[in-house]
């Protein structure tokens, strides 16, 4: 098939915003803000991306305030962030491509020690796990006026966005932060509006869309990732997905990045293929959470089989129900994968791990070549997020995969 015959090469729109092909990159934590600050080695990461050809590239984790971070080392959206993020949209425009980011929040799901107050707030209270090693053991029910303040905080957030030069905004429903706790039946035990159905799961994050909205206008482009699964008995499932879907395109989404897993409990859901406990235990910097992970993190870190397109099957129950544009997500690993979800009906595709290991790719697409990632879903990945900046390992055959 020639590259001019690809549907996946032709312009495609968000809302306002025309992209140049259907190729987004998914935000991935990229490690590369220390101090909490975008890194010079950020803008480059994006824009070696952009250059490949990729459409849409989206950063990672940007919180929306100081205690919507996971980890004490993290960025928050912060006048101090401009300069640096603006570095980043610069250097993905330079190259022909868009820019998002994405705002969110990590409600009880944090290790981090700065937080203020009673502690990280969720929609119930819980045992934070994650934080168990860092003193920072539970999560505190929200009240209404905090949910009215974190929605706030995620407007402020938009805006600072749009004043770094990003093209969109990414709200994270998906994974197991705050927006997701709310959505999940397994976090979400409250009795009050903000509970219990689906509807009232919802409420709260709707409201953030709402408050983003009204901040930003009406023709900024918002993307929404959301979960089609949480992963596991008592989570989230895709009934009520259909009706996050359809609540959002309601109340004026412009996409839908179809994603699945809670990080507090399937970590892997999304990734599928090899858990990289070993690695991951090697860049882990508290000596307790190292003893932790050793001794539990075999049984908590469970593997899923890698297939291509693992998403799909799930996804096409969306794609019936609602007509907003719809970003298909999860093992992507070849051109035929991109035509085949476009053929599906899907607007774009979203790529972790293919683009990791080759940015190229997309260009490889226009010169008619018939495109497959050098990916083998090892996710070494993961841990190098935490030893300098998100790399593929294939570059470095030291580190014990052969190239």
């Amino acid at each position: 098939m020639s590259a001019d015959s690809l549907n996946a090469l032709r312009p495609g729109r968000i809302g306002s915003l025309t992209l140049r092909n259907r190729i987004i990159k998914t935000a991935t934590n990229e490690g590369m803000a220390p101090g909490g600050m975008p890194s010079e080695a950020l803008a480059r990461f994006h824009g070696t991306i952009a250059q490949g050809g990729t459409a849409l590239c989206t950063v990672a984790y940007l919180a929306v305030a100081p205690d919507g971070r996971t980890f004490g080392n993290q960025m928050y959206a912060r006048p101090e962030v401009i300069p640096g993020l603006r570095r980043v949209t610069e250097a993905v425009h330079a190259a022909g491509a868009a820019a998002s980011v994405q705002l969110t929040h990590c409600g009880h799901f944090s290790r981090n020690r700065e937080i203020r107050g009673r502690g990280p707030l969720g929609p119930s209270f819980a045992i934070n796990q994650y934080g168990l090693m860092s003193g920072v053991p539970f999560g505190y029910r929200m009240t209404e006026s905090e949910m009215g303040e974190t929605a706030d905080a995620f407007a402020r957030a938009a805006l600072l966005a749009r004043e770094a030069g990003f093209d969109a905004v990414e709200l994270h429903f998906g994974h197991g932060y705050l927006l997701s706790q709310f959505l999940s039946p397994a976090t979400n035990r409250r009795r009050d509006r903000y509970g219990g159905a689906i509807e009232g799961r919802l409420r709260f994050p709707l409201a953030v869309l709402r408050a983003v909205r009204r901040a930003v206008g009406a023709t900024f482009p918002i993307l929404a990732k959301t979960n089609l699964s949480d992963g596991f008995r008592g989570g989230l499932q895709l009934e009520d997905a259909i009706t996050v879907a359809r609540s959002l395109e309601r109340d004026g989404i412009d996409a839908i990045v179809l994603s699945g897993g809670f990080t507090s409990r399937t970590p892997f859901y999304l990734m599928r293929g090899e858990t990289p406990l070993k690695s991951m235990i090697e860049v882990e910097h508290n000596p307790l959470q190292r003893f932790l992970m050793r001794w539990v993190g075999p049984r908590v870190m469970r593997t899923y089989p890698f297939e291509e397109m693992f998403f799909l099957e799930q996804a096409r129950e969306v794609r019936k129900a609602v007509k907003v544009p719809l970003v298909l997500l999860g093992g992507i690993v070849s051109a035929d994968n991109i035509e085949h979800a476009m053929a599906e009906g899907f607007d774009f595709v979203a790529m972790g791990r293919a683009l990791i290991a080759d940015p190229d790719f997309v260009r490889r697409m226009e010169r008619g070549e018939k495109v497959r990632t050098r990916c083998i879903q090892c996710n070494r990945c993961v841990a190098e997020m935490d030893r300098g900046g998100v790399r593929c390992v294939l570059d470095d055959p030291a580190r014990g995969v052969a190239a």
